[in-house]
């Protein structure tokens, strides 16, 4: 056989597996999605084209979202005297506020972020903004203002996946379904490994179009602690990319923190203490006299709780070894506090169970405690039919279990928890009113 006849055999089967692999292999599409990307990136630097350099665009929340907003945003190149511009929609003023820059390298990979945090503005106004650098600009996103104690939020429970195709296909229909949330809550373990950027690029890439919208308020991970060895480090990437409510001390900054939406004050825990205690080994001790003088602060009528970690112990239903139910270290150390300060609800996750505990005081039940809610999984690994059903359990998701979505709701006088699946079936949903 001629070379020429040769060829023409094998380019087909070569084309084939580069389109087997792309589809199929997690990390082959995401590295050439991260190609693609840093092609882009060097274009736009370059100005081949009048794209502006910036990706993964992200409102975070902030301690007052009535007046207050932060903007983020990261480039692949370094690039000079970046800026946030805004205005009200219908307005033609343009107001500007100067963006600080950080070069960032972990992974073998260094992305420059880019901050804002936009004040002084009107509660329950539409406003307009863009980023972008020199001359060039991207296009304008909108951004709304908090007012008022009626809203929405979407809840994302664990969102680590091998494949985040499943994380974007439980988010793009909760999106679209409910678009007017006004924050996304991500429960933690966003990625599953803290250290990889591709996975952090692809949590972004599902999540930009939403959170570039509306704000979103994270919590830490044991996952975002892990290195590429799987071995703990600090969470050096999550501590960079969300630039969170500056109420916690100064080492703790982005890792624990509180803020106020409506009527409703939220406290959003670190529940690493294990992973972190070599770093931080009086983390738990300041932690918790942190919580003791922010719920002392607060005067808003609702209180909700955000931690990663479970506040109850599962028996396993499909293992060998033997584990009785309980209380969790997390739940023993943090339970008796919330039954201090009145907390309204508590929501939790981890386990990538989806289950409601109603109220629980002094670990059993009692309808003066707080509400539990084990928020579920929404990306692609998943325990299904792990864990024994829970004596506190009142509601557990159908096994084997998938990944699901909460939606919360709020007015003056009732929160209400539903929890969904991606096709919009609901799954449950509970209420307290106060």
């Amino acid at each position: 056989m001629n070379k020429k006849k040769l060829l023409k055999r094998i380019v087909p089967v070569l084309l084939i597996a580069c389109a087997a692999a792309y589809a199929f292999i997690p990390g082959v599409k995401t590295a050439a999605q991260q190609s693609l990307r840093t092609t882009k990136s060097l274009a736009a630097h370059y100005e081949l084209t009048s794209n502006v350099d910036a990706m993964n665009i992200r409102q975070v929340i902030t301690e007052d979202s009535e007046t207050s907003r932060t903007v983020m945003w990261q480039s692949a190149m370094a690039e000079d005297d970046a800026v946030v511009e805004y205005h009200k929609q219908g307005q033609d003023e343009v107001y500007a506020v100067a963006a600080t820059s950080e070069a960032f390298t972990d992974d073998g990979v260094t992305t420059y972020i880019h901050k804002a945090t936009l004040t002084e503005l009107s509660p329950g106004t539409a406003y307009e903004y863009r980023v972008g650098y020199g001359q060039k600009r991207s296009a304008w996103i909108p951004l709304h203002t908090a007012e008022g104690n009626e809203f929405k939020a979407l809840i994302f429970p664990d969102s680590q996946s091998s494949d985040y195709s499943v994380w974007a296909a439980t988010l793009d229909p909760a999106w679209q379904a409910h678009s007017d949330v006004q924050f996304v809550v991500s429960m933690g373990d966003l990625v599953d490994n803290g250290q990889d950027h591709y996975q952090w690029n692809a949590w972004f890439d599902a999540a930009e179009d939403m959170i570039s919208k509306i704000p979103i308020a994270p919590a830490m991970g044991n996952h975002e602690t892990y290195n590429r060895d799987w071995k703990i480090r600090m969470p050096e990437a999550y501590l960079r990319l969300f630039a969170l409510p500056a109420n916690s001390p100064e080492p703790y900054r982005n890792q624990f923190y509180s803020f106020d939406y409506g009527d409703v004050h939220f406290v959003v825990l670190n529940t690493q203490i294990s992973e972190m205690a070599q770093f931080q080994p009086k983390l738990l001790e300041d932690e918790m006299a942190w919580f003791h003088q922010d719920m002392a602060r607060t005067t808003k009528k609702w209180k909700v709780v955000v931690m990663h970690k479970d506040v109850l112990q599962y028996g396993f239903q499909n293992r060998p070894q033997p584990r009785e139910e309980g209380f969790s270290e997390e739940g023993r150390q943090w339970m008796p506090l919330f039954d201090e300060y009145g907390v309204d609800v508590v929501l939790s996750a981890h386990l990538h169970s989806y289950r409601d505990r109603g109220h629980i005081r002094n670990f059993q039940r009692d309808a003066s405690g707080p509400l539990y809610i084990l928020t579920g999984v929404a990306g692609s690994v998943q325990y299904p039919g792990l864990w024994k059903n829970h004596s506190l359990d009142e509601y557990a998701a159908p096994q084997p279990e998938t990944e699901n979505y909460l939606v919360m709701e709020a007015s003056d006088d009732t929160l209400t928890f539903t929890g969904y699946l991606p096709s919009g079936e609901e799954l449950h949903t509970v209420s307290i009113k106060k």
